[in-house]
């Protein structure tokens, strides 16, 4: 596992400026909602071990997420949930919990690194960075944060509906998931406009 530098924030930490790394979790899945985080980093507190969340396991994410919780200067998250989801499609969905994440900052950044190639609508200085999550901290913060939060929800969603398996596989599209969508019907939180869900 390559180790992500400080070079992004560094840039504007040089020049007394402010950087947040913003991502988020649960584009793909079925089921729930989408969730984006922002984080600003603490320059005099740097965290170890920060890495896209998919490449660690759900214990070191769980440890980092307590962490960065603990060191950052501030830390913001955006939920979506899965009928708005439907209404106005996933991409404006992540755009909209990614600015519902960035205004939580209780800092306002200078710059606003985010994840992919997508901007956000907020008027404020941004830059993208495609596989932001394996070459800038703040982004990685932002990933784990996102990434541990919505398995939460989903974990806890999972009582309420737990036929269809989601402390397993979190809503995202398996196999299991697809049969159990196919016997028992889609659920309140199933993202109805997905393909493979559907009242039918």
């Amino acid at each position: 596992m390559s180790i992500i530098t400080l070079d992004y924030e560094n840039q504007l930490w040089d020049i007394g400026q402010i950087p947040a790394g913003v991502d988020e979790a649960g584009r793909g899945p079925l089921a729930g909602p989408v969730v984006a985080a922002s984080v600003i980093l603490s320059k005099e507190n740097p965290i170890e071990g920060l890495n896209d969340s998919k490449l660690l396991t759900p214990q070191k994410r769980s440890l980092l997420y307590d962490i960065i919780s603990e060191k950052s200067v501030s830390i913001a998250v955006g939920i979506v949930e899965n009928d708005e989801i439907d209404q106005i499609n996933i991409l404006q969905s992540t755009i909209k919990a990614m600015e519902h994440s960035i205004l939580g900052l209780t800092v306002k950044p200078d710059l606003v690194y985010i994840d992919g190639n997508r901007p956000t609508t907020l008027e404020i200085s941004q830059q993208t960075i495609v596989k932001g999550d394996t070459k800038c901290q703040s982004i990685a913060a932002a990933s784990i944060i996102a990434k541990v939060t919505r398995d939460r929800i989903m974990e806890k969603l999972h009582e309420k509906y737990p036929q269809y398996g989601f402390l397993k596989h979190k809503g995202y599209p398996t196999k299991a998931h697809y049969e159990a969508i196919k016997m028992y019907g889609p659920s309140p939180i199933h993202r109805l406009s997905f393909n493979g869900v559907s009242k039918n």
